[in-house]
């Protein structure tokens, strides 16, 4: 029985001794396309956030050459981001590589880091007054009565929380005017509208 058993495993290990080599090889084989499979397996999930192509100050009128979209893992996608932000302004400066979120451009949530207030675009009727101001300034709106009436101030300390990149225009005083925006109270909104139309509005700094 044992000489039988013999005989039929004899040929068996030597076929198997004959091909190792193939067996090696074929096994070299398989781990090579396991190592592929492992390195092609899909890329980790994330969101295309767009981002400040470069370094861009306050009041620029965005366009899809100044964003470039860059890949964020969903866990560090700041929140509120603007995912159509071309053709909008921007209220302040941009690093490059920056996310453009709602707070960085003109529109409601300007006013988010100043609870109370709103966004009141003002035109001041001379260019050259919009450009002594920064975002930020706190500034007192002053209209002056350009028939001689005097001057009133109808906004004590407002912030300034954008100042738009528009082409300047001339107003009827023949001054080339500049928009701003300023966060002013809701009760306020009102007396500088009607000022703004009817009265030449100048700034004081506040201290």
């Amino acid at each position: 029985m044992r000489d039988r058993l013999a005989s039929v495993v004899r040929p068996v290990r030597r076929a198997v001794l004959a091909r190792r080599r193939l067996l090696a090889a074929a096994l070299t084989a398989v781990a090579v396309l396991a190592g592929l499979h492992a390195t092609a397996a899909p890329a980790p999930p994330h969101v295309s956030v767009p981002v400040a192509a470069r370094d861009l100050p306050a009041g620029t009128v965005l366009s899809a050459g100044d964003l470039t979209p860059v890949d964020f893992a969903p866990g560090s996608v700041p929140a509120d981001l603007s995912f159509d932000a071309a053709g909008r302004t921007l209220a302040a400066p941009l690093r490059a590589g920056e996310p453009v979120t709602d707070v960085r451009l003109v529109g409601p949530a300007l006013t988010e880091g100043y609870p109370g207030l709103s966004a009141v675009p003002v035109r001041l009727p001379d260019a050259g007054m919009a450009g002594l101001l920064r975002v930020g300034d706190r500034i007192d709106l002053v209209a002056a009565d350009p028939q001689g009436g005097g001057a009133d101030v109808v906004a004590s300390g407002v912030p300034v929380l954008a100042i738009p990149d528009v082409e300047p225009e001339v107003g009827a005083s023949g001054l080339t005017g500049r928009l701003v925006v300023v966060g002013a109270p809701p009760d306020e909104v009102a007396a500088i509208a009607d000022a703004s139309v009817r009265t030449f509005i100048t700034i004081a700094f506040t201290g």
